[in-house]
């Protein structure tokens, strides 16, 4: 038996998330209503989310060289994916970036390029140690 009034809300049921229409708060903020008639949405929904998800495959692949064979080169492949990242970073505005924007443009490019650009000198700096 159910004791509730039919204006109280149903608690004990769970509506999962995809039921939800996807609002963007810059929509909001812009005055725009969301329309009933929102196409399906795709992930990943930027470009900039698609460039991130090359980049971090590049970045696991790099892991795997390290690991598994030569270190210097899978870390080089590591800092070429994060100087590509930056350089991905320029050119989308802030709507499509995706996770590549984490703060403004600048630092973000000026971050990934520093370690980019770090991983790939300490590759070619460190000697050799030899009977390692």
């Amino acid at each position: 038996m159910d004791d509730r009034s039919p204006d109280q809300p149903d608690t004990g049921r769970i509506v999962p998330p995809e039921s939800v229409p996807p609002i963007s708060a810059e929509d909001l903020v812009d005055g725009d209503h969301p329309s009933q008639d929102r196409e399906e949405r795709r992930y990943p929904s930027t470009i900039g989310g698609a460039f991130y998800l090359l980049v971090l495959a590049v970045t696991v692949a790099g892991l795997a060289v390290a690991s598994l064979s030569d270190w210097r080169i899978g870390i080089r492949i590591v800092g070429g994916a994060l100087i590509f990242a930056a350089a991905v970073r320029t050119v989308p505005g802030p709507r499509d970036a995706g996770m590549l924007a984490v703060r403004h443009k600048a630092l973000d490019v000026a971050v990934l390029v520093a370690l980019g650009a770090a991983l790939i000198f300490l590759t070619t700096s460190i000697p050799d140690q030899p009977g390692l």
